[in-house]
């Protein structure tokens, strides 16, 4: 497979100017992928410079035609299907039946949205006095700087740069430099599409340099970040320089409530999905199971025998159900929980090693994992970010409501009952920014995603996409109206 290395500047692939890279490698068997081009500041600057030149351009390009370009990405990336989808799975470790399934037809879906909102967006008319016509209008910011995780990275390149072109912004986006493949072949999908160049600026590199230095421009007007809560608040005061805009999506400690009317055989499925997809490295992952007294017996023993079963495996093989986590330090920093639930008194009911298998062993890989805990032990409240579901016990629905709403996150929560007004009673109560009831962890392009409290603030996808990469411009006209004389005629 060949793959792009280099920066992407101004609609040119160049190398960073100190020459410096950075090794990708395959999280299934250590293999080395690629070395990348390592951004470092003067880079971004450069980058930056780049956005600046574009952005006059692009905001005054119809926004017919910005949405025609993103249409036209989204079908090449259909096109390509096969091959990002490989891509993001040697990169990631992500079993290809989800890569094919779900990552690059989300992908795809995102940037046709986003396409068909460009020229859909619109201001709005205030009623104010008579003889003045009020209307504002939403204009781009200017450049934006994004910084994509590496847990979806192809999916997450769409979220933040379809609704910033939609709207006529310019960017500077940051890939992870564990999982920057995917994002530098749909630079080129866009070079194919016509992107002006310059409209969109790749550079890979550290969080420590390249991010901050993103975080900290002055030439960007906003800034959006995908990660931990921890570099989030580094985000945050980086910023604070030119008082930029902040978006940012951070953690989560997902809770997935079972009652005891719940349909147990789709909850033990649904919370299973909630958990083991993508490994459970996802911000809105279900890693809080809290079930009914009454059915926790019958519903923890049927999702033990379901975890014990789950298919490892090469993630290039279209009969994995879990592959690898995405690298080695990530999967140190996730075993060394075991020994936290241990040291607190949990009990590790399945899973908590890596797996045997020998043809596994050069990997990232760890078992599926379920831990009985409680409230207050840090299995139960700080974000393991793996296949690790921490299992809690309750008797009544607003015990329930406790301990879900009892973390400092506040990202994604579920719930499962066949009683209507339970779960709009439940939904509401819900200390979180998306709720799925008899479900868990779907997405749409049209449905707002992010979260409150220590999970960040600001949202992706739909209408709230575009009002977060605009400003509101009040412009007042008056047609008519008399205005009083205040001051003496000189």
């Amino acid at each position: 497979m060949t793959v792009q290395t280099k920066l992407f500047i101004g609609g040119t692939w160049v190398d960073g100017l100190d020459g410096a890279s950075i090794e990708v490698r395959d999280p299934h068997d250590g293999s080395l992928l690629a070395e990348v081009a390592e951004a470092r500041a003067a880079d971004v600057d450069r980058a930056v410079r780049a956005a600046q030149a574009a952005f006059g351009p692009w905001r005054h390009t119809t926004a017919e035609e910005r949405g025609r370009l993103l249409l036209k990405l989204a079908d090449l990336i259909e096109a390509h299907a096969d091959e990002l989808a490989l891509l993001e799975t040697r990169d990631t470790g992500h079993p290809i039946r989800d890569t094919r399934g779900l990552d690059v037809p989300r992908t795809a879906a995102t940037f046709r949205y986003f396409g068909g909102m460009a020229d859909k967006h619109q201001g709005s008319v205030v009623p104010v006095e008579h003889g003045f016509l009020d209307y504002v209008l939403r204009e781009p910011i200017g450049v934006v700087g994004q910084i994509v995780p590496w847990n979806f990275p192809l999916m997450f390149t769409s979220w933040k740069m379809g609704p910033a072109l939609a709207a006529g912004n310019t960017v500077v986006l940051k890939p992870s430099e564990l999982t920057p493949l995917s994002t530098l072949r749909v630079a080129e999908l866009m070079t194919e599409a016509g992107f002006p160049p310059g409209v969109v600026n790749i550079v890979t590199g550290y969080g420590a340099t390249a991010g901050r230095r993103i975080a900290e421009h002055p030439g960007i007007g906003k800034v959006s970040f995908t990660g931990s809560t921890a570099v989030g608040r580094s985000i945050l005061a980086a910023s604070a320089g030119n008082l930029k805009k902040v978006q940012l999506e951070l953690g989560g400690k997902g809770a997935n409530i079972i009652f005891a009317d719940a349909d147990l055989g789709a909850a033990v499925q649904g919370s299973a999905f909630a958990i083991y997809h993508n490994q459970g490295q996802a911000c809105i992952a279900g890693s809080r199971l809290i079930v009914h007294e009454d059915v926790a017996d019958e519903f923890v023993d049927r999702f033990v025998r379901l975890s014990k079963g789950v298919r490892l495996g090469d993630p290039k093989d279209p009969a994995t159900e879990m592959g690898p986590l995405t690298s080695p330090g990530h999967r140190d920093r996730v075993l060394s929980y075991m020994e936290v639930a241990v040291a607190d008194g949990d009990e590790i009911v399945t899973g908590g090693k890596a797996p045997e298998a020998t043809e596994l062993a050069g990997g990232c890989y760890l078992e599926p994992t379920v831990v009985a805990t409680q409230a207050e032990h840090r299995l139960a409240r700080e974000e393991v970010f793996g296949p690790v579901l921490a299992v809690q016990r309750f008797r009544t629905e607003d015990e329930a409501l406790r301990i879900a709403n009892g973390t400092d996150y506040g990202l994604g929560a579920g719930l499962w009952t066949r009683d209507l007004s339970r779960a709009h009673r439940v939904a509401h109560e819900l200390r979180a920014g998306m709720v799925w009831v008899n479900s868990y962890k779907r997405v749409n392009p049209g449905s707002p995603f992010g979260g409150v409290g220590q999970s960040g603030f600001g949202r992706e996808m739909g209408f709230e996409a575009m009002h977060e990469y605009t400003d509101a411009k009040a412009v007042w006209i008056n047609y008519g109206a008399q205005l009083p004389a205040r001051y003496a005629d000189a």
